[in-house]
């Protein structure tokens, strides 16, 4: 059975974080609650603490924010001055982006704090690995200096930064996976997620035995990539809005894929 909820908030900031969609996907979850959660792109983590899995491996490309949760494993405490200021975001910036210049747990500071005072709660790296993100415009901003509450929930599971491909998967996983969505920007990490990742990916999902759920905005082409396979959509409009004819904003269309339910 899962653990008694954690109640704990997710400790970043994250754009397109999906806490909106526990309600939705604990329905799900429910069906499977003595399976380990994989999720291949976990993000801000909201999923994760939202299910509260007892077993879980939790993968993202992004290395930056993997060795955050790492480092919350170990019990990360801050130490860095901790400042909602321009001139010490940039100076924080530069430091972060000479990789050699500290430790991993220097890292995760500096990742966390960038995180909380940069633009909009986004997380973006050039093609040279160099976090771009610009100073944000928050009047306050509520730092956290010590995680212990998170270390013994994150301490049952398994943290990796790898290709979605070279996961060790069983047979029975719940796989929830939230790529980048099918939109023109997604250099969320180095790397990039392009469309022939999104097919890889789909294809990947359905020779999964396990349940399985995707999450990605419902674009046409992601409608039509996981009818193909088989998959069963349902659709729902995130909590966000899009631009649409003039100056006309509606409501962001988001698609589930389901299998093995």
């Amino acid at each position: 059975m899962t653990r008694e909820a954690s109640l704990l908030k997710p400790p970043l900031k994250w754009a397109g974080g999906k806490r909106w969609l526990i309600p939705r996907l604990l329905k799900l979850w429910k069906q499977f609650p003595e399976h380990r959660l994989v999720e291949p792109f976990c993000g801000g983590l909201s999923v994760a603490l939202g299910l509260n899995p007892d077993k879980a491996l939790l993968n993202d490309l992004n290395p930056a924010l993997i060795n955050f949760y790492q480092q919350l494993q170990q019990g990360l405490t801050i130490d860095l001055p901790l400042a909602n200021d321009e001139q010490l975001y940039y100076q924080y910036r530069k430091q972060f982006n000479d990789i050699s210049a500290h430790t991993d747990a220097e890292r995760a500071q500096l990742f966390y704090y960038l995180n909380r005072t940069g633009y909009n709660g986004l997380c973006r790296f050039n093609k040279t690995g160099g976090y771009n993100v610009p100073f944000g415009r928050y009047k306050t901003i509520n730092y956290v200096s010590d995680f212990a509450p998170y270390q013994s929930v994150l301490n049952q599971w398994e943290f990796s930064n790898l290709d979605f491909a070279q996961l060790d998967i069983r047979q029975n996983d719940f796989i929830y996976a939230d790529p980048p969505y099918d939109v023109p920007f997604r250099q969320y990490s180095q790397q990039g997620f392009d469309w022939d990742d999104q097919i890889r990916l789909a294809e990947w999902l359905a020779n999964h035995d396990g349940p399985v759920v995707l999450s990605n905005q419902a674009t046409d082409k992601i409608k039509k990539l996981y009818r193909d396979l088989g998959f069963t959509l349902q659709f729902l409009d995130a909590p966000r809005t899009i631009s649409c004819k003039g100056d006309k904003r509606q409501a962001a269309r988001e698609v589930l894929a389901l299998r093995g339910f």
